[in-house]
């Protein structure tokens, strides 16, 4: 492993809340751009364990440390190398909560009021009616943000890749950036986004794809349980016989055609149309093809998940490396805010 993070073609930091084992949603969104990444930047992805016990969530803290390990084999099985990119566990690197306390005490609290983000997680996590009263919610939500800005900012970063729909979360970072800049001086790069173009892709039932739902195909799921899943699929309302014809631009299963089984797509087509092909057949040919191209994973993932040593050794490696990053970035911050060194 080199000795420390080099940011000559510029550093990227992302990562997740560890919240079980994730599924092809991840995969599609974020895991495979990341490891096209990691050998175009210098990369550090994170396991984002603090985030987790926000809005609610240490009451499933039972959970938390199995969820991390879960999270880290994906990431391994899917490619992510942590002698190219390091992985670290949120918790185990000290300097993210030092930056966090610094920058809280400049943000105006009227910033993370009219966060909109917020407003809406926190609207889908039932912490607040319809008004979006967020006085009602803990503080370690508000301030999700700042915590997040954070993380980004005590590696320097200088991109985070993001999805369209996720662009506006990282403009508070450089809103903290520019803030922290002008009373103390340019010691952050303002992030930029990476944006992410992936094919959306929701869950069996039509709606976000989500663990809570029990809509999710798992990166590690095996045949069996991805043939279940996608029998449950929802098709076309309007095609209720086999012979009836039908329209795949509004059907889910041909939306999951379209990106695992993207050369059939003409042909999935013309038969539906034409009421040739029925919605059973259909959904045997997609958990097929699905199947076939999540073997590859499925195998690597079991091949990691064997051990938890090496996945230990993997994250006292990559804090090893990545605190390098961070010291010298908080010795920055110290310096600049006069704190006694």
């Amino acid at each position: 492993m080199c000795d420390k993070l080099d940011n000559k073609r510029g550093r990227v930091f992302s990562g997740m809340r560890p919240t079980g084992k994730l599924h092809i949603g991840h995969w599609l969104g974020a895991l495979r751009n990341w490891k096209k990444l990691q050998h175009e930047f210098d990369c550090v992805f994170g396991i984002v364990d603090w985030h987790a016990l926000a809005g609610g969530g240490w009451s499933k803290r039972d959970k938390l440390s199995d969820n991390i390990y879960e999270m880290a084999i994906d990431y391994l099985t899917v490619g992510i190398d942590p002698e190219k990119a390091p992985i670290i566990v949120q918790s185990q690197m000290k300097h993210h909560a030092e930056l966090h306390v610094i920058l809280s005490m400049i943000v105006p609290t009227p910033w993370l009021l009219r966060n909109p983000a917020i407003k809406e997680q926190a609207r889908d996590l039932g912490l607040v009616g319809e008004d979006a009263d967020l006085t009602k919610i803990d503080y370690g939500y508000l301030g999700y943000p700042v915590l997040q800005a954070a993380d980004i900012l005590v590696y320097g970063a200088t991109h985070v890749p993001v999805g369209e729909d996720q662009a506006p979360h990282i403009e508070l970072t450089r809103e903290i950036v520019r803030r922290f800049n002008h009373i103390f001086g340019n010691v952050f790069p303002e992030p930029k986004t990476l944006l992410t173009l992936t094919p959306r892709i929701l869950g069996t039932d039509n709606r976000k794809m989500s663990k809570s739902y029990g809509n999710c195909i798992y990166i590690g799921d095996e045949p069996d349980k991805i043939q279940s899943q996608v029998r449950r699929m929802i098709t076309d309302p309007q095609k209720v016989r086999r012979n009836d014809p039908g329209h795949p631009d509004v059907c889910n299963v041909f939306s999951y055609h379209k990106i695992f089984n993207n050369d059939e797509t003409t042909k999935i087509r013309t038969h539906c149309e034409s009421g040739k092909l029925g919605c059973v057949a259909c959904k045997k040919n997609l958990s097929g093809r699905l199947s076939d191209q999540l073997q590859p994973l499925r195998e690597e993932r079991k091949r990691w998940a064997k051990s938890r040593d090496e996945i230990d050794r993997v994250f006292k490696k990559s804090a090893e490396k990545a605190v390098e990053t961070t010291s010298k970035v908080m010795e920055k911050v110290r310096k600049a805010v006069n704190l006694y060194a």
